[in-house]
Parts: C-alpha cells; sequence; structure tokens
C-alpha cells in the first residue's frame, strides 16, 4: 500500500454513534479507521478498518467510539482509474425517549377526611363533577363502575350547567363525600372555571393529601395549562390512556385505602 494513491478524510473528533456517509460515482473501497490504523494502512502494514469494498451508495459507517477518525478511498485492485466521491457526517440519534412512570393514585397520602352528612343525613364515598356534555361518555359509565365495585356515588346532584356555580358545586359536594372527581373537558372549562382560583376552589392539596381526583377527557395538556397551570401537576387520569373501568379500579382502591387508614 505505501506509494499507492489514495484520498483522505480526516476529523479531529467523531463523536460515538455518528454516521459517516459516503457517495461514490464508482465502486471503490473505503476504510474508516482511527490514527494507529491509519498509519499502518498508509505505510502497508496490516491494519483494521470499517467498511471495504463498496459498489452502491450511499454507503453508511456507524464511529464505534469518541475520538479521531479517518476514512479513506481508493481503488486498489480495481479497473477504475478514479472515481468521485463526498462524504457527510450524520450525528449520533438522541437517546431513545422513556416516558416518565405513571404515578399512581394509591401512591399518595389520602386520609379520610371528616365528613358532613347532607340535609338528608347521607354521605357518599364519591361525587363526580362533570359538564353535561360528558355525562353519557364519561360519568355514567364511571358512576356505574363505581358502584359495581361497591361505592356510594353522587352523580346527578354534581352535573353543571349553564349558570350553575362551580364554586358552591364543588364545595358542596366535597363537604358530604369522601372524594371528589372531577372531569375536565373543553366543556367543563367552558362553564366558567378560569374565573376562580384553583387551588382555593377545589381544595385538591391540603398538607400533602389529595381529595380532589382530577380526569381529562378529550383535552390536551396545553388546553388545560392555558386554563390553570397549578392543574397540569396534579395527579390525574386520562381517559385516552385508561379505560373507565381501570380509572374506577384505582379510586376504589383509593377510598378503602383511606377507609382502612
Amino acid at each position: 500500500m505505501a506509494g499507492a494513491k489514495f484520498f483522505k478524510y480526516h476529523w479531529n473528533r467523531l463523536e460515538k454513534g455518528s454516521t459517516v456517509v459516503v457517495s461514490l460515482s464508482k465502486a471503490a473501497n473505503v476504510r474508516l479507521m482511527d490514527s494507529t490504523n491509519f498509519n499502518a494502512y498508509k505505510n502497508g502494514r496490516s491494519h483494521r478498518y470499517s467498511g471495504g469494498l463498496v459498489t452502491k451508495t450511499p454507503f453508511r459507517i456507524r464511529v464505534p467510539r469518541t475520538g479521531s477518525w479517518y476514512l479513506t478511498v481508493d481503488v486498489m485492485g480495481l479497473k477504475t482509474a478514479s472515481v468521485r466521491h463526498s462524504v457527510e457526517v450524520e450525528p449520533p440519534p438522541l437517546p431513545t425517549a422513556k416516558s416518565a412512570p405513571l404515578q399512581s393514585l394509591s401512591g399518595i397520602r389520602h386520609e379520610r377526611p371528616s365528613i358532613v352528612p347532607d340535609g338528608n343525613g347521607e354521605t357518599w364515598d364519591v361525587f363526580i363533577s362533570h359538564a353535561s356534555e360528558d355525562k353519557e361518555a364519561v360519568a355514567e359509565p364511571l358512576a356505574e363502575e363505581l358502584r359495581t365495585r361497591g361505592l356510594k356515588v353522587w352523580l346527578d346532584k354534581t352535573e353543571l350547567r349553564i349558570g350553575d356555580s362551580l364554586r358552591r358545586k364543588i364545595d358542596y359536594g366535597l363537604a358530604h363525600s369522601t372524594f371528589g372527581v372531577v372531569i375536565l373537558s373543553k366543556s367543563f372549562f367552558a362553564k366558567g372555571w378560569p374565573q376562580y382560583e384553583l387551588d382555593g376552589i377545589v381544595g385538591m392539596s391540603v398538607n400533602g393529601d389529595q381529595r380532589m381526583l382530577p380526569i381529562w377527557h378529550e383535552i390536551s395538556r396545553d388546553e388545560i395549562a392555558r386554563q390553570s397551570p397549578s392543574l397540569v401537576d396534579k395527579i390525574a387520569r386520562n381517559t385516552a390512556l385508561n379505560t373507565v373501568a381501570e380509572i374506577a379500579d384505582e379510586i376504589a382502591t383509593v377510598v378503602q385505602d383511606a377507609v382502612d387508614a
């Protein structure tokens, strides 16, 4: 190899996982080598490399480790007199994204609060606050699932309609129920939610306890953040990711844990 003609590309530093992309006009020998093996190659000694005879391009070579690298192109052993070539480097791919583990509702401290009976002397395990538009799709199926799990559910009395006072509905429901489920949706926010300060209305977190269990329904994180940024960080369930039955299972577990505490 000593004295043989070759074309050289050199990078002082290529990151591990980068890809060297070689384009050729004709078949040629392509070698990707570190500094030690390049010196052996140009002096005609035995060497190691990635690559070989490339007959079809673009040809891609992955960089095995971070460091100084050489890429050579030659036509040794071929009838080709010359070859046009170009080289590009693609950066390494980003690390594989990993979703944050879904925090369980049962992992939050839920102490059973003091429940005040209503005018008829009744109390409930769960009340469900929802916009009337979400009654059929979410509220009623969830109430039925919870009842089959032995919970006492207050539903219709907390259905929100145009002109309702959200503050009174939620405060009253929480006063007579162990936990409140609020189904957050575009329709829910259209009932006038933004005019109230979230934490003052729902009392979602008091001394580290969470009595309000939000459910997102056909609404995005950004849409909720525009209405109330503090709500985005609360532990919630999403009907796009969890079935009504799965949500009911978690709520039932939380209620039972509070009873046993």
